[in-house]
This record gives C-alpha cells, structure tokens and sequence, in this order.
C-alpha cells in the first residue's frame, strides 16, 4: 500500500477527486483550506488580501498499483495550468488497522 498526499490549488478540488474516483481510490481524507507556497515556482496561497488563493490538500491509501496512473493523471492537470500549483507525493504504508 501507498499514501498519496496531494497539495493544489483549490480550483483543481472536483478533477482531483475525480481522478480519485476513476482509479478507484475511494478512500481518502480531505483538508479544504491549507495554506503554503511552492518550493520552485508558483504563486503563494495564503488567503490574504496580498496572496487570496487557497490551497487544499487530499491524503489517500491506496494499493501500489493505482500509483502511477494517478501521478500520471495529476501531471497532465498540473502542466496544462502550472501556475495554480500541485503537487504529490508518495510513502510507503506499513500498517493500517
């Protein structure tokens, strides 16, 4: 099993799930306003008056081989509009109960 944690503008809230939902990853949990910038490029999402733009962020488990389709999925979105901002990243699961 893996954990996919991803970070994006909160534009993207419907396709990210969608892209879930279609690689049937059905579990996941949902932050709907989180607040950062990003580590190269894009605009800060701070919601303040300077920087507006939110960001929310989805954690989901699922089995290994869902793993790539999703990032797939996700890197097309993301370089059709980069300067909303997403991001994903990948652990391991040792144990769930």
């Amino acid at each position: 099993m893996k954990s996919i944690l991803i970070t994006f503008d909160q534009a993207y809230t419907e396709r990210v799930i969608d892209i879930l939902t279609t690689n049937n990853c059905r579990g996941f949990t949902m932050v709907e306003r989180v607040q950062g910038r990003g580590s190269k490029t894009g605009e800060p999402h701070y919601g303040s008056h300077a920087w507006p733009s939110m960001c929310s962020a989805i954690i989901s488990v699922v089995d290994d081989d869902k793993v790539d389709a999703v990032l797939e999925k996700l890197h097309i979105m993301d370089k059709a509009t980069e300067k909303l901002g997403l991001r994903a990243f990948v652990w391991d699961i040792e144990k769930t109960i």
